[in-house]
């Protein structure tokens, strides 16, 4: 395989999108990019990252912001453990580093909610190290480009992938080239479709286009079942407010705010009612509306959700809860993204 990495700086210099972390690529702004970016499009996500940007402009007022906040700022983007990472790490960064990220892959590595391909970008494209970055659209390159039919999931095949990454790597311009890699993958080399062969800048080159095997490729381990795990919810008004619920401190949506529900089971109205009596919550001559079903899915698990819409009289917040109006729950109080068809139906009930 001949050298790669002119022909590809070059179709990436003509072809790469002006990204705003491309255009100031700062560590701060690098790395929350790439934290963002885990499970998440760039055209959603960039809406937050300007947002998220404009509240927490360095990394000490992101290691200084209040945890209600933080989440608030990520609502909508999931996977919430990122951002308490990000504040994590940003603390850490603080105490040792005097709120500036390292120039040093395995110091970057060693920050929670790191790992080797983000240490890699920020390294790579923000000191200009001269240190891999490989994630999924680079493995499927490189799967394709070898032609190289190995589960790219096997801990082992990944390292012997980088190593071939690594070879082509130019070490004055291993931001650039990681980068392209990654733009070729996310723009030609597409994964779950046909590659966009005509357009790539390496297709002379690929093995997998001329033995006509690259929509086999990359090969990877099939993903687990999920659990499908049934949900009740419990949407409680009273005045012009809803009941929310918090979340345990560990565990999934780790300390975020939900309606009442109870999961791993699908309760009827009467049981519901003994539920909200069992926290301390008066429903006597209540009517229980249904709600619409609602699906929502997790990496591992899939909620499945039903459940019943109440106004209740007006009394005290059961432990653990709090009536929230609607300008506190647009503002104040983040209801995940599992909760979108709901958080809709409220926002109107609320008005």
């Amino acid at each position: 395989m001949e050298n790669i990495a002119p022909a590809l700086l070059d179709w990436f210099y003509a072809n790469r999108r002006i990204l705003p972390f491309r255009e100031d690529p700062t560590p701060y702004h690098v790395w929350l990019s790439e934290i963002m970016l885990q499970q998440t499009r760039v055209s959603a996500a960039l809406p937050y990252y300007e947002r998220f940007l404009a509240a927490l402009p360095d990394i000490p007022a992101l290691a200084g912001c209040e945890e209600e906040k933080l989440h608030k700022l990520w609502e909508g983007l999931g996977y919430y453990s990122r951002v308490r990472n990000l504040q994590k790490a940003a603390k850490i960064v603080c105490a040792q580093y005097g709120g500036q990220l390292p120039a040093d892959y395995n110091a970057l590595l060693a920050l929670p909610g790191i790992g080797e391909y983000t240490a890699g970008a920020i390294a790579s494209i923000s000191f200009g190290l001269p240190v891999p970055a490989v994630d999924g659209n680079v493995l499927r390159v490189f799967a394709r480009l070898y032609n190289d039919p190995r589960l790219v999931t096997d801990p082992q095949v990944k390292r012997e992938f980088t190593a071939r990454v690594m070879e082509h790597q130019p070490p004055a311009k291993a931001g650039d080239y990681n980068q392209a890699l990654m733009e070729l993958g996310a723009l030609v080399c597409l994964p779950n479709g046909a590659p966009l062969c005509e357009q790539c800048p390496l297709g002379t080159l690929c093995r997998a286009r001329a033995a006509g095997t690259a929509l086999s490729l990359p090969q990877k381990t099939p993903p687990k079942a999920r659990r499908i795990t049934p949900v009740t919810v419990a949407l409680v008004l009273n005045e012009g407010r809803v009941l929310l619920q918090q979340r345990p401190a560990k565990g999934l949506l780790a300390g975020l705010w939900q309606p009442v529900l109870w999961e791993d089971t699908t309760l009827t109205a009467a049981e519901t009612a003994a539920r909200l009596a069992a926290l301390g919550l008066d429903c006597t001559g209540v009517h229980f509306t249904p709600l619409p079903a609602a699906k929502h899915i997790f990496t591992h698990i899939e909620w499945h959700q039903s459940g019943y819409f109440l106004t209740v009289s007006e009394q005290p917040a059961p432990a653990g809860c709090v009536w929230a109006g609607k300008e506190q729950l647009e503002a104040a109080y983040t209801l995940p993204g599992a909760f979108k068809v709901y958080k809709k139906l409220l926002l109107t009930k609320l008005l």
